[in-house]
């Protein structure tokens, strides 16, 4: 039977009207009583829905402490850094929306972030894609190349040991500090040597290190050459007396002084032409004295070896100066200059310092540690300088106030150099910077920064990462049309 026609009744001759009027009626009330009925179970039904959700338990879900958005509903490891899940605060099964980040956009993949979806959805090892809300990507647009900036609460903070350190102004450029090796001064080392041929007759210093003063005696040389000499020396002065009156005078002493030049070639001193004058007799030995102060640093002679003008029996070495050669990295040498003063520390000689002067500079750089060598002269008046030790060379320069932050607050991102500002409440902002002139463990900002601001110096790794992260979504997002959506842009077809 069908309810939208009337129900035949009848036909009464005296009242038609009457029982039209009925009928309608009733089907009105068929109607209702119809309706009721079939909405009751309905009802019912979400009622009693309604109830159940409410009573029903609540399922604990965990959260990996490290990858917040690594989220199920059952114990396990995180699948990113294999850390235990934690169980969540919120037990619910469907984790709050986080205060502030506005509706969710789209869905990404937690183990490939580059992977996304409009809709909800599990990935192929059945983990849930994690939602991405407007509030993540307002301002992401990244004002460094490759970054964007990131919130990360404090709990995350502390998990991944993040610290920051104020900026901070002081004096920059003012020293360069160095290792540094001593050496001897080449200027000051003096090599003895002979004119004439001979024989040791008598050693008086004879072994290296032994310190020697300007003409002391080194060795006695026996030398038939130099008997010889003398022999023609004292007739030469005897003619000269003979001809003192007569017209050849001048002759005579032409005839001396030939024969005085030639003993004074072979480094006879003016004292022993007065003694052989004096005694009339040509001395066996000549006497070989030290030409500088210093100490013995060679020795090729032994008593009785003979020698030739072409042996060195002696090298002498005056160390009352020394020299320091320190390296110096080509990012400063601009700032070294000849005639700068510096300082010289030793662990040899601890609590006392000593004072130089820069003398040299080396013009070519070694290609294999990038440094060039600097000769600094530092005064040895006690011999308490020894050559070949180690020490710490400080050269002093002008200085000048700048920037300064810890050499761990900025990254080297290749064609950049970043480092992460904290802007409050969890925020932190990539920075391009400029760098200068580096000052033990800080480095002088030359742009970018401001004193005063908080740098990261700890975890700024992790948090570059997550920048890069966070900037590439964000540019995926921008690509993104409106009508394709992302994980079919990323996979390479539509849906």
């Amino acid at each position: 039977m069908s309810f939208d026609q009337p129900i035949p009744v009848p036909p009464t001759p005296s009242h038609p009207l009457r029982l039209r009027t009925l009928g309608l009626v009733v089907l009105g009330l068929i109607a209702g009583v119809g309706g009721t009925l079939l909405l009751r179970p309905a009802a019912k039904a979400e009622h009693d829905h309604g109830v159940a959700a409410a009573n029903s338990p609540k399922t604990q879900m965990y959260q990996c402490p490290m990858h917040p958005q690594i989220i199920q509903d059952h114990p396990g490891d995180c699948p990113i850094c294999g850390m235990k899940l934690v169980p969540m605060k919120d037990a619910s099964a469907t984790p709050a929306q986080p205060a502030g980040k506005g509706k969710i956009v789209f869905y990404r993949s937690p183990m490939n972030p580059s992977i996304t979806s409009p809709v909800p959805m599990k990935d192929e090892m059945g983990m849930d894609y994690v939602p991405v809300h407007e509030g993540e990507l307002e301002g992401q647009g990244p004002s460094v190349e490759d970054h964007s900036a990131v919130t990360i609460d404090p709990e995350r903070q502390q998990l991944i040991g993040l610290t920051t350190a104020k900026v901070v102004e002081g004096k920059v450029g003012g020293e360069i500090r160095t290792t540094a090796i001593l050496a001897v001064d080449e200027t000051r080392v003096r090599k003895v040597n002979l004119k004439v041929d001979g024989f040791v007759d008598h050693l008086y210093v004879d072994f290296v290190g032994k310190p020697v003063v300007k003409g002391q005696p080194l060795f006695s040389l026996y030398s038939p050459d130099f008997v010889s000499a003398q022999e023609e020396y004292l007739l030469a002065v005897k003619t000269r007396k003979s001809l003192a009156s007569g017209a050849l005078a001048q002759s005579g002493d032409d005839l001396v002084a030939s024969a005085r030049r030639r003993l004074a070639l072979w480094d006879v001193p003016e004292e022993a032409f007065d003694r052989l004058e004096k005694s009339g007799k040509a001395q066996r030995d000549i006497i070989l004295r030290s030409p500088v102060s210093g100490v013995v640093t060679a020795k090729n002679v032994v008593q009785g070896s003979r020698l030739t003008p072409a042996d060195i029996p002696f090298e002498i070495t005056d160390l009352s100066h020394i020299w320091a050669l320190a390296d110096v990295y080509e990012t400063e040498l601009s700032r070294v200059k000849v005639g700068q003063s510096g300082t010289l520390t030793l662990a040899s000689v601890p609590g006392k310092t000593f004072k130089g002067r820069v003398v040299f500079v080396d013009p070519i750089l070694d290609p294999k540690t990038r440094t060039a060598k600097l000769r600094m002269d530092v005064p040895n008046p006690k011999g308490e300088l020894k050559p070949g030790t180690y020490g710490e060379a400080v050269i002093l320069g002008p200085a000048h106030k700048g920037i300064l932050v810890p050499m761990d607050a900025v990254l080297d991102a290749g064609t950049q150099k970043v480092a992460f500002i904290a802007l409050g409440n969890g925020r932190f902002e990539p920075r391009s910077v400029t760098t200068g002139i580096r000052v033990g463990d800080q480095v002088e900002i030359l742009s970018g920064i401001q004193a005063g601001e908080e740098v990261i110096t700890r975890a700024n790794f992790l948090v570059d990462s997550e920048s890069r992260l966070q900037a590439a979504l964000a540019g995926l997002i921008q690509k993104a049309s409106p009508a394709t959506p992302v994980a079919a842009q990323v996979s390479g077809h539509q849906p």
